[in-house]
């Protein structure tokens, strides 16, 4: 039985007797999805990852997250310090403002506020969370926030000797800059409320941190044992130590993720 030979013209134009690639169902490898979304992350939507190879689905975290408030911070810590070393023009709004607060609350209540901020107070709830962490299998990051307590002294001992800024009720004194009080508060309760933020869902380990160091960053200024700006330096200096904490407990990337073709 014979066959009709088919045309091989196709809009006019005279093949070449070559086979033609069909574009029918036979040749759609990609899976059709019963929601209608697309199987796979469009290529062009896909963020690098290091040294250029295919990374994840944005958004994509990694150090520049870390790094630019950190360095930030950094800068504003610097500029500040080298106010305190050249008494710059930042100075004056620093001593009025410390004079329209001094002693406008009641010592006793100060006080109280301050010793926040000593070490037998803060250092022991740090202990207790780093414990806690490790014990849920977070020794890395339990690890990481007692190097940061650790780095307080260690950063803050030397810049006071270096600075030697009097302070606003003792003119005849120096080694007030930065405050250490503010400085162990705040890596003590904020270190905490980190180490324990993926066991709870509920905000309450970070608003303790803040309103523990901001307590005692009032009680240091209303008492007059600290000015302004020591108070906030601390906080600036602090904080990149804190962000590394903030790293270690995050968890890594999950691994043995199927790629994408």
């Amino acid at each position: 039985m014979s066959e009709t030979p088919r045309s091989r013209e196709t809009g006019g134009e005279t093949g070449t007797g070559l086979p033609q690639r069909r574009t029918g169902p036979a040749f759609a490898h990609t899976p059709h999805r019963s929601d209608s979304r697309s199987p796979q992350t469009p290529r062009g939507v896909r963020q690098p990852g290091p040294g250029g190879r295919p990374g994840t689905i944005p958004p994509v975290p990694g150090r520049p997250a870390t790094l630019l408030p950190a360095a930030l911070c950094g800068l504003l810590f610097a500029l500040a310090t080298w106010q305190v070393l050249v008494a710059g023009p930042l100075l004056g709004p620093d001593h009025a403002l410390s004079r329209a607060l001094v002693r406008t609350v009641p010592d006793s209540v100060t006080e109280r506020l301050s010793d926040l901020g000593n070490v037998p107070v803060a250092v022991p709830v740090l202990a207790l969370a780093m414990a806690y962490a490790a014990w849920r299998g977070r020794r890395r990051a339990a690890l990481t926030a007692g190097l940061a307590m650790a780095l307080v002294p260690a950063l803050v001992v030397p810049l006071k000797l270096w600075t030697a800024r009097p302070g606003p009720l003792e003119p005849w004194a120096a080694g007030y800059y930065p405050s250490g009080h503010t400085a162990t508060a705040f890596v003590a309760y904020a270190g905490a409320a980190l180490l324990v933020r993926p066991y709870t869902r509920r905000p309450w380990p970070a608003a303790a941190a803040l309103l523990l160091t901001g307590a005692t960053a009032a009680g240091l200024v209303l008492r007059g044992w600290h000015w302004p700006l020591d108070v906030v330096a601390s906080l600036l200096l602090c904080t990149p130590l804190l962000l590394t904490v903030r790293r270690a407990v995050a968890p890594g990337p999950a691994r043995g993720r199927a790629r994408e073709d």
